[in-house]
């Protein structure tokens, strides 16, 4: 199998998932992972995919291109990955961090740097802005991060709790816990 990447962006409508699979299909393509989201009347999909050997990877790009322009999409990319794609689950996340507090610049950043700063992966995250009735609007976020064993993530915890006190919002660190599906 021939692995690859396929990534869009464009104003959301509906269609876009089942254009961009369809095309897919006619060329014998499989979707391995994705992550799709709509923000704010914005779509956005991430595709890992895996192809025939004899895939003409220059086709499948053109049918692209036209779905691309028939749905107004900003941008439409397919990538064609190294042979050497981690297999599923060999960065799996084993906590989750929860940020909550009044909305500022920073807070992203702040999170992510103490998070890399430990050697840590970070594989999902999530941010969204929740408005608050007679408030200032509320910044949640939530991470999932692969942390490789109990004394880094005691270290982790403690560098989290400091960038929560110096940020002013709250933070939770816990272990995820493992479901099946």
């Amino acid at each position: 199998m021939r692995p690859l990447a396929l990534a869009a962006l464009g104003r959301d409508r509906p269609g876009i998932v089942a254009a961009v699979t369809g095309v897919l299909v006619a060329h014998h393509v499989n979707v391995e992972d994705s992550r799709m989201a709509i923000l704010r009347g914005e779509f956005a999909m991430v595709l890992v995919l895996a192809g025939p050997a004899e895939l003409e990877l220059a086709g499948l790009d053109d049918d692209l291109g036209r779905v691309r322009e028939e749905l107004g999409l900003e941008a439409l990319s397919l990538t064609e990955l190294s042979d050497q794609v981690e297999s599923p689950g060999a960065s799996a996340a084993t906590h989750i961090v929860s940020v909550y507090g009044a909305d500022h610049p920073g807070i992203v950043h702040a999170v992510a740097a103490a998070v890399s700063e430990h050697g840590v992966n970070i594989t999902d995250l999530t941010t969204r802005l929740v408005d608050a009735p007679q408030a200032e609007p509320l910044y949640a976020m939530a991470l999932e991060l692969a942390v490789a064993g109990e004394d880094e993530a005691a270290v982790l915890e403690g560098a989290l709790a400091e960038v929560g006190r110096a940020q002013g919002v709250e933070v939770s660190f816990r272990a995820l816990e493992r479901d099946a599906l």
